[in-house]
């Protein structure tokens, strides 16, 4: 990959203030977003990783962080069915509401905010001991649906691949499939790859960009992506490749738009074809939806800049080789610095169950 790519130059501390700005208060027009507030913090504290500036936070405020997350938290009572997880924000738990105005009956996990939730522990170094990884994974394994897809929550909630993804993220950062079928969602992915080989949100529906890395992704995540052969994956690649005007367009005869700088550049990645794409071409697009005055990205030039696509710009230019960026992990959307701080907890925990299951009363973990 070429690192010596011409053009504008990235306004890392002013991103980097962006970033906290949305940590510490939201603006009056994203009041609608408080169900999603979680999803929020993880562009604000990933972007904030990409751009190494985590140190911006204090200890103290990192560890406010990972206490309201794990405040979100829902974990059934015995006997209950299987809505564990992370909620998206204390609209339920509001100081003083009686049980009898039934608001208990909607504290359920949500999976996008599980999945979020766990990625912005990670990514602040928290140890996730405070987390019912078990609850967790039968929250998931609740809400896989017959024909192998995902529902975001025990109940009213749609099914798609947008969750799929988000089930598959989540089993394999805590490395736990438990009950979900793996071969049903394979086969679900398998019948939504459309006539023009771009993969859809749910059948019969219309090629996507971010849903085809959805299912990619799963298929990586969950060890199968062996199962597209050779033609398939070509014919997706090409698919992907087709994408790109300057920057990338999340459907054919669609604008170009920040944030596919990251869903079709990642599934190339995965694939191991991103370096069919024009690198340039990319990068001057990316930027030119830059505020150099106060930071942030916007999907489209002179547009409003917002969390969702300046953390995904940054991780476009992160796959470019951009000095001063950290690596980013293709198909689980984090940090690769965070990455392998997961997969130090994940050792940690098998040593510890193969410690208890030969009856040793000691063991000893180690964390980086």
């Amino acid at each position: 990959m070429d690192n010596n790519l011409e053009g504008e130059e990235v306004e890392f501390r002013k991103h980097a203030k962006y970033f906290i700005r949305f940590l510490h208060t939201l603006p009056g027009r994203l009041a609608s977003h408080d169900s999603t507030r979680v999803t929020i913090a993880f562009f604000a504290v990933s972007g904030l990783d990409v751009l190494d500036s985590l140190h911006m936070l204090t200890d103290t405020f990192q560890q406010d962080i990972c206490n309201w997350i794990y405040k979100l938290q829902v974990v059934p009572k015995p006997g209950e069915r299987g809505y564990g997880g992370i909620q998206g924000s204390s609209t339920f738990d509001v100081i003083g509401t009686p049980d009898s105005c039934g608001l208990q009956l909607y504290r359920w996990g949500h999976l996008a905010i599980t999945y979020t939730g766990i990625a912005v522990l990670v990514a602040l170094g928290d140890d996730l001991s405070r987390l019912n990884r078990r609850a967790i994974i039968e929250g998931v394994a609740a809400v896989q649906r017959d024909d192998g897809s995902f529902s975001a929550t025990i109940e009213g909630s749609e099914q798609d691949m947008r969750f799929v993804y988000c089930a598959a993220a989540i089993c394999a950062m805590l490395n736990d499939w438990g009950r979900v079928d793996r071969k049903k969602m394979a086969d679900y992915i398998l019948k939504s790859i459309r006539y023009d080989y771009g993969i859809s949100q749910h059948y019969e529906m219309e090629s996507h960009g971010g849903t085809t890395f959805c299912a990619i992704a799963a298929l990586e995540l969950s060890g199968q992506l062996h199962l597209l052969s050779a033609d398939t994956r070509e014919k997706i690649i090409r698919w992907l490749v087709f994408r790109q005007q300057d920057g990338f367009q999340g459907r054919p005869n669609k604008p170009v738009d920040t944030c596919y700088s990251f869903w079709i550049a990642a599934t190339l990645k995965i694939l191991h074809a991103f370096e069919l794409t024009s690198f340039q071409d990319n990068r001057d697009y990316v930027l030119s939806t830059q505020d150099p005055t106060v930071g942030g990205f916007s999907k489209w030039p002179q547009a409003y800049t917002d969390p969702f696509h300046s953390y995904f710009g940054l991780c476009g230019l992160s796959f470019l080789n951009e000095p001063g960026l950290q690596e980013v992990m293709p198909s689980l959307n984090i940090s690769m610095r965070a990455y392998r701080r997961l997969q130090e907890l994940q050792r940690n925990w098998t040593l510890l169950e193969e410690g208890l299951a030969a009856g040793n009363g000691e063991v000893t973990v180690h964390i980086e």
